[in-house]
């Protein structure tokens, strides 16, 4: 008798997929907060007691420092928001099947990118 393939997680799976995104998001928040305070505090440095010259270049640092951290909060909080969407497929019930497919995605990829959409197999024909 052949074994009937899996359309989907089971609950239990679920579950564990859950947690492990809950923990992900959770990290990933921090990050994104500890991203945005690093923009928007320029005076925990200051360079009001140093020469000119070093305030020019300390000031050009900073810019180029917030530039950067600018998009880094921006990766972070698309991150966000895919984990965010993986939630609401557990909660539909249709976490981890490929939307291109139709397939499960190994739990092996699931565990290490919780937020795919996609299987191996879909992503290397794009």
């Amino acid at each position: 008798m052949a074994e009937v393939e899996k359309t989907r997680y089971s609950d239990e799976e679920l579950g564990e997929f859950k947690t492990i995104i809950l923990d992900m998001l959770s990290k990933a928040r921090t990050d994104y907060e500890l991203l945005r305070a690093s923009i928007t505090h320029s005076a925990s440095n200051d360079t009001e007691d140093t020469s000119p010259t070093f305030k020019v270049l300390e000031e050009g640092a900073a810019t180029l420092s917030k530039e950067e951290s600018g998009r880094l909060a921006q990766r972070q909080l698309k991150f966000i928001r895919h984990l965010e969407a993986a939630l609401v497929r557990i909660e539909n019930k249709t976490y981890g099947i490929c939307r291109e497919t139709g397939k499960l995605i190994p739990k092996e990829r699931l565990r290490i990118v919780p937020h795919a959409t996609l299987s191996i197999e879909a992503k290397e024909r794009k």
